[in-house]
């Protein structure tokens, strides 16, 4: 079970590494690390590209997140010796790889996005009829405040609560209650930011020519 859970965090991890910003920056010339709030991740290249950009980045980091759980689902469907915990437990550790290799990819220095996209992406594919109710309320409460972050913290709230509720074990749990730990501490200038009234308004990202 060890090996297995070490490789399974490895190749979630590589996939995590697979980067959206690095196809926006082939197509706009701008590095998404040296632009904006310096975040390699959907929501700054809204902020500093347009939303087109932004849907872009989005659609690549939400798919690897897509695919990581969807490809562990198959996989480890077939391995009939693995109760349904611990299939949802290695399900969730190649989760946390993709977010781990999204967030610090080793060629970016280990400091790359946030991590957003690639956890609608693993939520959609857990539960997709939950992951739309996250990314409805997620763009909901993004408009309506104004503040991206806002839709972030919504969003990990969901996925910790669907977790808690529907996933068996406690692993899975305490994973995503990790994750977004995680993603808070990432969050940490967005949320000072919010507090002071400075934090960038989702509406800025549509005046954007680009």
């Amino acid at each position: 079970m060890v090996k297995a859970v070490i490789i399974i965090l490895i190749v979630g991890y590589f996939i995590g590494c697979i980067h959206g910003s690095k196809v926006a920056q082939l197509l706009s010339g701008v590095d998404l690390k040296k632009a904006g709030h310096g975040n390699a991740g959907a929501s700054n290249a809204t902020l500093s590209l347009g939303w087109k950009y932004g849907v872009l980045v989005a659609l690549i980091d939400i798919g690897k997140g897509v695919i990581a759980i969807i490809g562990a689902h198959l996989y480890l469907g077939d391995i009939t010796y693995l109760t349904e915990e611990q299939r949802w437990l290695l399900t969730y550790i190649i989760a946390a790889g993709v977010i781990l290799g999204h967030n610090f990819p080793f060629y970016m220095g280990f400091n790359g996005g946030k991590g957003t996209a690639s956890i609608i992406g693993i939520l959609l594919a857990v539960d997709w009829k939950i992951g739309l109710f996250a990314l409805i309320l997620f763009v909901t409460l993004s408009f309506a405040t104004n503040y991206l972050i806002v839709g972030v913290l919504e969003f990990y709230l969901v996925f910790c609560t669907a977790t808690y509720l529907w996933i068996p074990g406690i692993g899975p749990t305490i994973i995503a209650l990790c994750l977004f730990t995680l993603a808070i501490i990432l969050h940490i200038e967005n949320i000072k930011r919010l507090a002071k009234g400075t934090e960038p308004k989702v509406i800025s990202a549509f005046k954007k020519k680009k």
